[in-house]
């Protein structure tokens, strides 16, 4: 009974994730172009932040729980499937072209960012003070890419052809927050789901949250991604796993880590070198002619599917 359970709340999962992503997206897009937005400051601010939702509220409820090992391992398993998987499945799919600035600017922070919280995690715990400090560099993060958006915005009036306008400003927000609130409730579902049949296998929270909570809890990130880059909003795409790479580590742990400090039990030295590995190499690749593509992307993949089978072989 409780293995058909899991399975339907999977599948209904997964069935809502794929319609948010699409109304979602496409909703976004016309937004940012209704208000002269680039489509990459609306993937690392709008589109980062409603995607990656699901992570700052399982990671706080996990915090305040008491397993901040789960909320920790969410995270670091969350940027490593962002950006092996996420990036690797849409680039193996549609090769996504990545914006200059975001290799000399969002790519920068995002290895910052990774950096800091391995070197954090040293001593097994992320304290209060250093969560304030993940917060304070969210903050100016932010700002300047605020700052920043006027330049990209006339930038991308250039370049992105126009999209049907027809519908106005507020019925297309009012999609987009349909989309996202589909995107989190179904991802919910999905958690839930996987969960269940995790805990059954007797699989520790630590683990879970590298795996289960983050692969499910990236679902949005995914869909989101897969679609911008079939509907070629590549832009988008990049922008929405940057800036939930950085909303990851920056915001999330930050918030968590000051309600309750987080503990690194259950998290290995080589899940921490993955996540900055993998962080380095998309800062690589993106090197190579601004553009990550298919072969690039079928080795982030495989990257990920080595990743998946050592930690099977160690639980």
């Amino acid at each position: 009974m409780i293995l058909i359970q899991s399975i339907l709340l999977i599948l209904a999962g997964i069935v809502g994730v794929l319609w948010g992503a699409d109304c979602f997206t496409d909703n976004a897009a016309r937004m940012a172009r209704r208000l002269k937005i680039s489509q990459m400051v609306i993937g690392l601010t709008v589109v980062a932040f409603g995607t990656s939702a699901p992570e700052f509220f399982v990671s706080l409820a996990s915090a305040v729980k008491g397993t901040s090992s789960m909320a920790l391992g969410n995270v670091i398993g969350s940027n490593i499937f962002n950006i092996l998987i996420i990036v690797g499945v849409s680039a193996l799919l549609f090769p996504i072209m990545i914006p200059r600035l975001a290799v000399v600017r969002d790519l920068p922070v995002t290895v910052v960012s990774s950096l800091l919280l391995i070197f954090f995690c040293t001593d097994g715990e992320v304290a209060r003070w250093e969560a304030l400090c993940f917060v304070l560099l969210f903050v100016l993060y932010i700002a300047f890419t605020l700052y920043c958006s006027p330049k990209e915005a006339m930038v991308a009036s250039t370049t992105d052809e126009g999209v049907n306008s027809e519908k106005g400003l507020l019925v297309t927000l009012l999609l987009v927050i349909v989309g996202l609130a589909c995107l989190v409730f179904a991802s919910t579902l999905f958690v839930d789901g996987a969960k269940m049949l995790a805990k059954q296998c007797g699989v520790s929270d630590a683990v879970i949250g590298l795996t289960v909570v983050a692969g499910g809890t990236s679902l949005p990130e995914l869909a989101t991604s897969i679609v911008a880059a079939r509907k070629g909003q590549s832009a988008m795409a990049i922008g929405n796993v940057l800036g939930s790479c950085v909303f990851n580590i920056l915001f999330i742990i930050g918030i968590t880590g000051i309600v309750s400090p987080l503990s690194a039990q259950g998290i290995t030295t080589f899940d921490m070198a993955v996540m900055g590995a993998s962080t380095l190499l998309l800062w690589l690749f993106s090197y190579t002619q601004f553009r990550i593509s298919r072969t690039e992307g079928m080795v982030l993949s495989l990257i990920f599917m080595a990743y998946m089978t050592w930690i099977l072989f160690h639980i």
